[in-house]
């Protein structure tokens, strides 16, 4: 199975190039969350994390009702 993949690969010009390409968007991406992560407000995370809880005490009051 491999070695059908590996024949096509070896066909395409630059080929070398994609996994570098990959890893830098992967590496970009996660430098980028973990900046904003460490820079959110802590209001903002405490709204946010309350979010679920919100939603599902909604939920249970209108099958009350």
């Amino acid at each position: 199975m491999l070695r059908f993949i590996k024949g096509n690969l070896e066909n395409i010009d630059d080929v070398q190039i994609y996994p570098l390409i990959s890893l830098l968007i992967f590496f970009v991406f996660f430098v980028v969350l973990f900046y904003w992560v460490f820079t959110a407000k802590k209001e903002h995370i405490t709204e946010v994390s309350n979010i679920p809880l919100e939603n599902d005490t909604n939920n249970q009051n209108d099958e009350i009702l």
